[in-house]
C-alpha cells in the first residue's frame, strides 16, 4: 500500500462565491480503504463529486499514476478508472440486472444491423455476480432486488468498467448488520486485489472494521489524516467537530407521568397482537429487524396506516379508527424514516415547513399573516439550533441533521405531546446526533412521551426507558433500561 494512486492537491470549490473546499490535500494509496468522515456540510460529498466527474473544481490539481489529469466529466473518471457508488443508487428499475451493469456501453453483436449482444452481457454480468458471491439472475428486473443486492448491482457495474478507485457514499446507511457484513467481505477482497475504496460513513464503530487510513474534514478544510490504528473514536469525534462530546446520549431521567398512549391487540399490515404502552417523560424504544413492523406500527398508530384489528388508546380514549388529521388533533407527531419524502417538504422554506402543522390552529380566521409566521418559525429555529442565514432557506439547501431538526420543530410547534421518532438519527454526523439526543432529552423534561424506532443497539439503551423487541411482527420481549443489553436485544429480536 505504498504506492499513491490518487492525490488531490489545493483543491478548491465555491457555490455562489461560498467557499465549500479550501485547499484540500489527500493521497489515496493503492489497495488501501480511505475512509473520510466530517460533519454534514464539511464537503465530503462535493469532494467525491470532483473526483467522480460530477463537479468541476475551482482550482487546484489531480494526479491519477503519478500523471496530472484533468476530469471534467463523469465519462473521463470511468475512463481513468475512477467509480462512484452515490448513496441513492443510479439504477433503471424496469430493466434487467445485466442491462443495468452495461448501461450506456451495451456490446454490439452485429456492427451491420447494431443489435446488442445480449448472450454477452448476460454471460459477463454472471461472471461479476458470482465474484460477488451473488446467486442472481441477471435477466432479474432491478425493481424485484432487496436494496442490498441493488448495492451489489452496482458494486458490479464498477468492475465492469474494472475501476481502481471505488468511491462509496454511506454504503450501509439502509442494510442489515448481516448485509453490512457481506460489504465488508465484498470491500476486502477488492482491497487485496489492488482496488482502492474511498468509503465515506457516519457510522464510526463500523470504521474501525475496514479502514486503513482516515481523512477528517470539517468546514472544507481537512483537519487530518491518520492511520486507523492510531485512531481512538473519541478522538475522531473530536476531529470532526472541533469539542470533545462527553456523553452522546444526553439523558435525564425522571418520574413518569401518566399513560398516554396503549395498543391492544394491535394488528395491521406486518404486525398482529402488538400491546405497548407509552407514558408522560418517558422514551420507549422499538428494536426489530428490518420488516419485524416497527415503521408499520408507527404509521398505524399515527393513522398513515388502516388499523385492521385492536385499538389505540390516546390519554384513556378508544379508537379503533385512526387518521393523520385525528392523530394531528390528539397531538401525536411523526418524525418519519424518511425525512426527505415523508417529513418534510423540501422545495419550500424552513418557515413554511415548521408552521405547516399548526396552520388552522394559527390562523383562525384563514388569513396568514407573514410577520407571525416568522417570528413563530423563527423561534423554533433558535431554540433547536437550525443552522441556516433565516428561515427563508429551503429545506433541501440544509444538512441531514438540519433538515431533522425542521421535522422536530414542525410537532414542537403544533404542540405535541406524544411524538414517533422513526430512525431519527440516520445518516447524520455525530455532532448533530447529539444535539438531536439533548432535544429528545428536554421534550421528555417538558412531560412530552417519545416512541422511538431505531437500529441503532447502542442508541436505543443509551436513550429509552424501556424497550420492546420484535419479531415477525409480534413483541417477542420488554426490557427496562437497567435490564437492556445489545446481547439480550437482539437474541429477542431473532
Amino acid at each position: 500500500m505504498d504506492e499513491t494512486i490518487l492525490e488531490i492537491r489545493n483543491i478548491s470549490k465555491s457555490f455562489s462565491g461560498v467557499p465549500v473546499l479550501e485547499d484540500i490535500n489527500m493521497c489515496i494509496k493503492k489497495g488501501e480503504v480511505h475512509v473520510i468522515v466530517g460533519e454534514n456540510g464539511a464537503g465530503k460529498s462535493t469532494l467525491m463529486k470532483i473526483i467522480s466527474g460530477v463537479y468541476k473544481k475551482d482550482k487546484g490539481e489531480l494526479f491519477f499514476e503519478g500523471a496530472p489529469v484533468q476530469i471534467n466529466s463523469v465519462q473521463k473518471a470511468l475512463s481513468v478508472g475512477i467509480s462512484i457508488i452515490h448513496q441513492e443508487f443510479n439504477l433503471l428499475p424496469h430493466r434487467t440486472i445485466g442491462q443495468n451493469i452495461f448501461l450506456g456501453r451495451e456490446p454490439i453483436k452485429s456492427h451491420f444491423l447494431k443489435t446488442i449482444d445480449y448472450e454477452h452481457i448476460c454471460k459477463r454480468s454472471k461472471e461479476l455476480l458470482e465474484y460477488l458471491g451473488l446467486d442472481l439472475d441477471p435477466r432479474t428486473l432491478v425493481y424485484n432486488l432487496g436494496i442490498a443486492q441493488q448495492q451489489m448491482v452496482e458494486v458490479a457495474k464498477a468492475l465492469c468498467f474494472e475501476s481502481k478507485v471505488l468511491i462509496m457514499d454511506e454504503p450501509t446507511a439502509t442494510l442489515t448488520r448481516k448485509e453490512t457484513a457481506k460489504l465488508f467481505e465484498i470491500i476486502k477482497k477488492l482491497r487485496s486485489e489492488g482496488v482502492s475504496i474511498i468509503y465515506i460513513s457516519h457510522r464510526l464503530e463500523e470504521i474501525k472494521q475496514i479502514a486503513d487510513t482516515l481523512t477528517v474534514l470539517r468546514d472544507g478544510k481537512v483537519v487530518g489524516s491518520l492511520s486507523i490504528e492510531d485512531a481512538s473514536i473519541d478522538q475522531i469525534i473530536r476531529m470532526m467537530v472541533g469539542r470533545e462530546i462527553k456523553d452522546q446520549y444526553e439523558r435525564h431521567y425522571h418520574t413518569h407521568g401518566e399513560e398516554v398512549l396503549r395498543t391492544e391487540n394491535l394488528g395491521a399490515k406486518r404486525f398482529s397482537e402488538v400491546n405497548i404502552n407509552l407514558r408522560r417523560g418517558e422514551i420507549v424504544g422499538l428494536s426489530g429487524l428490518v420488516g419485524a413492523g416497527r415503521t408499520e406500527i408507527a404509521k398505524t398508530i399515527f393513522g398513515e396506516d388502516a388499523i385492521e384489528k385492536g385499538s389505540v388508546y390516546v390519554y384513556g380514549k378508544k379508537y379503533n379508527k385512526m387518521n393523520t388529521q385525528r392523530a394531528t388533533r390528539l397531538r401525536i407527531g411523526l418524525v418519519p424514516e424518511d425525512r426527505k419524502e415523508e417529513g418534510a417538504i423540501v422545495e419550500m422554506s424552513i418557515r413554511h415547513n415548521i408552521i405547516h402543522a399548526v396552520l388552522p390552529r394559527l390562523f383562525k380566521s384563514s388569513v396568514i399573516s407573514k410577520k407571525i409566521e416568522l417570528s413563530v418559525a423563527s423561534k423554533y429555529k433558535e431554540e433547536l439550533n437550525i443552522k441556516a442565514p433565516s428561515v427563508n432557506k429551503l429545506v433541501k439547501l440544509l444538512s441531514g441533521g438540519n433538515q431533522q431538526k425542521v421535522v422536530i420543530a414542525k410537532w414542537m410547534c403544533a404542540d405535541c405531546e406524544i411524538l414517533i421518532f422513526d430512525e431519527p438519527t440516520r445518516g447524520i454526523d455525530v455532532g448533530a446526533k447529539a444535539e438531536i439526543y439533548a432535544i429528545m432529552s428536554q421534550l421528555v423534561g417538558k412531560g412530552k412521551a417519545i416512541l422511538m424506532i431505531s437500529s441503532d443497539l447502542p442508541e436505543l439503551i443509551g436513550m429509552c426507558d424501556r424497550i420492546y423487541t420484535l419479531k415477525d411482527g409480534k413483541v417477542t420481549a420488554e426490557f427496562s433500561r437497567t435490564e437492556a443489553t445489545q446481547e439480550k436485544i437482539l437474541a429477542a429480536c431473532v
